[in-house]
């Protein structure tokens, strides 16, 4: 797949814009995944130089919570529930995630375990690896 070439000025406006920079705090964490969020909810398809972007956003936030949350070892389950603690969420905040509250619900409980496609809408959902989760 050849890259899209980006266009250096509109990089640099979003790169001033967005300042992303090596992650030390949790609050610099939000800020970045604040960032990504707005990228995402924009409604269109992004162009190349918000690709670049929020690529580069998201290997800041990896990189911050894999050395702040190890979860290399967790089981999927566990894995779900200290992203769900570490950011206060509830089940009801994965409602979109999985589809429906019973879903959410069954699978917190480890009555169904989590689907390779919800893998891939968590991982989206928290910025992780699809693995932690599968």
């Amino acid at each position: 797949m050849a890259l899209a070439a980006i266009n250096e000025a509109a990089y640099g406006k979003l790169l001033a814009r967005a300042l992303p920079r090596v992650i030390k705090t949790e609050a610099e964490n939000e800020r970045m995944i604040a960032e990504l969020e707005r990228l995402d909810t924009r409604g269109h398809a992004l162009t190349p130089e918000e690709e670049n972007l929020a690529e580069l956003m998201t290997l800041l936030v990896r990189q911050f919570e894999e050395s702040k949350y190890p979860l290399g070892q967790a089981g999927p389950l566990e894995a779900l529930r200290v992203l769900m603690e570490s950011r206060d969420l509830r089940q009801r905040d994965l409602v979109s995630v999985f589809g429906s509250s019973s879903v959410v619900s069954d699978a917190l409980n480890g009555k169904r375990s989590i689907s390779k496609a919800h893998a891939r809408k968590l991982a989206e959902y928290f910025h992780v690896p699809a693995s932690l989760f599968i």
